[in-house]
């Protein structure tokens, strides 16, 4: 599964306007409502907080991965945000984090869900493309850079 096959150009925010855990996930909901992807954004936002609260989604090495499950979305649906300045996410190795990557699945599609969580965890390993990506200079930037390496 390709990320862009989820993901759309109109969701990706370069630069986040947000610099804490709580209004980067709230800015990156209302990327994904601003776009229509959402049929009950409160739902949506009730699934990825309870979430939080159970562990952190700030994987290490500067990412998150917020995600949740509900029954407010048709289909897996994702939101990617790049911060300028890096900040604190209660990442497992206690670094803080530039790049926050929102996943919303239905609850009946767990394979697409975990498809997207290991095709990110790809990406991400990828020094030289983590680099590149969050050093976008633009939301489209970061899309295409995607789009790019995925085609590769």
């Amino acid at each position: 599964m390709r990320l862009t096959q989820i993901l759309q150009a109109s969701s990706v925010r370069v630069p986040l306007n947000s610099n804490d855990k709580n209004a980067a996930i709230t800015e990156l909901l209302d990327v994904l409502d601003d776009n229509g992807l959402l049929e009950d954004r409160a739902v949506v936002s009730d699934a990825v907080f309870t979430r939080e609260q159970t562990r952190s989604t700030g994987i290490g090495s500067g990412i998150a991965i917020p995600h949740g499950k509900c029954d407010a979305v048709k289909n897996l649906v994702m939101a990617i945000g790049i911060a300028r300045t890096p900040f604190d996410f209660e990442s497992i190795d206690g670094r803080p984090v530039t790049t926050i990557i929102l996943l919303i699945s239905p609850t009946d599609q767990t394979g697409a869900h975990i498809q997207a969580l290991a095709g990110i965890s790809r990406l991400m390993l990828d020094e030289q493309f983590k680099q590149a990506f969050e050093q976008s200079e633009n939301s489209d930037q970061a899309y295409n850079l995607l789009r790019d390496k995925e085609k590769s």
